[in-house]
């Protein structure tokens, strides 16, 4: 396991690259399915890393809380060298109810998590749906609880969906997420990557 912490690639105003992925529910989901939402909150997250695990019941608590953001979940990690991140164990993960995003995608090619810039799971894009796209407004970290065991003490997404619903959300200072390094397939990495 490499621990890293996520870096600004995408900047404040960005359009949320597109993308066309497997979802869990059997559909492929795009961009353009999530226009009914006023925010788009995109996780590059996994089944395997104790960091991206501890943040599933967090994120499943966005999705409860805010109807009118979508919270997608996107697995970029090469499954070859690591199993638990295949897709099935990603179906079953939903199917058993410990998953309850809106979304949960496979992102096999990991073309979506480079245009993304993502670097670690969980590595966390806040967008405003802006009419015809989506703009980014936040990246960082879900919450002040960095490691896997630290106890929460500030719901920080929560509080940056709430500013963004108000029309209140102003730029905020990168708070950088921290993970396990996403696992990229031979000769896939990205130039923004480096250990």
């Amino acid at each position: 396991m490499v621990e890293l912490e996520s870096e600004a690639v995408l900047t404040v105003g960005d359009k949320a690259p597109e993308f066309e992925l497997d979802g869990t529910d059997g559909e492929s989901y795009s961009l353009s399915d999530f226009q009914e939402y006023e925010g788009l909150l995109v996780v590059f997250t996994c089944n395997h890393c104790p960091y991206a695990k501890a943040k599933f019941e967090e994120m499943n608590q966005l999705t409860m809380d805010y109807d009118d953001v979508a919270v997608v979940g996107i697995n970029p990690n090469d499954a070859e060298e690591y199993p638990e991140d295949d897709f099935e164990t990603m179906v079953e993960r939903v199917d058993k109810g410990t998953i309850q995003w809106d979304a949960y995608l496979r992102d096999e090619s990991q073309q979506t998590a480079a245009a993304y810039g993502a670097k670690c799971t969980p590595d966390p894009f806040l967008f405003e749906h802006d009419g015809d796209s989506f703009s980014l407004v936040y990246h960082g970290r879900l919450d002040d609880g960095v490691n896997p065991d630290d106890t929460v003490t500030e719901r920080e997404m929560a509080n940056h969906i709430e500013a963004l619903l108000a029309g209140e959300l102003e730029s905020e200072e990168f708070e950088p997420a921290r993970g396990c390094s996403i696992k990229w397939k031979a000769d896939n990495e990205p130039d923004y990557w480096e250990t």
